[in-house]
């Protein structure tokens, strides 16, 4: 891909987190302190969150897709990213009202710039009206406040 592809250009995008700070990943057994690198790897900002779900990561797939045959500009593309940032935390907020309550054995956990992020295994997530046996799941999680700012 060109230098001025759309992928390059989202690794430009200003992060809200806070560069050089520290992270510390807890393991129930160890604590080991993340090295800068790892940390701007595994974590996103807060605004950013929901672009690693399966709906924001075929989103970016097919704007890429746009870029690369000339239908879409690469910033045009970056202003769809942010407009399905700020929908997507909007949406949540207003239109879901389901409550889940959450059980299972807390393998990992880690609070880094704001975000909590949570490795659960055989967990069981239940309703009022339905519960679902995982294996493994990973939750992350961010104030809410946060997104506004």
């Amino acid at each position: 891909k060109s230098p001025n592809s759309f992928s390059s250009l989202k690794r430009q995008i200003p992060s809200q987190s806070t560069n050089g700070s520290s992270c510390i990943h807890r393991h129930p057994l160890s604590f080991r302190r993340r090295s800068s690198i790892v940390e701007e790897v595994e974590i996103m900002a807060t605004f950013e969150l929901y672009r690693r779900s399966t709906i924001g990561m075929c989103l970016t797939e097919t704007l890429d897709e746009m870029v690369q045959s000339g239908t879409l500009s690469p910033e045009l593309a970056i202003q769809v990213l942010v407009q399905f940032d700020k929908s997507m935390t909007e949406a949540l907020e207003s239109q879901v009202k389901t409550k889940v309550s959450i059980k299972g054995h807390l393998h990992t956990y880690r609070f880094c710039d704001n975000v909590w992020t949570f490795i659960l295994q055989d967990a069981m997530f239940k309703n009022d009206d339905r519960q679902e046996n995982v294996s493994r799941v990973k939750i992350v999680a961010c104030d809410s406040k946060l997104l506004t700012q």
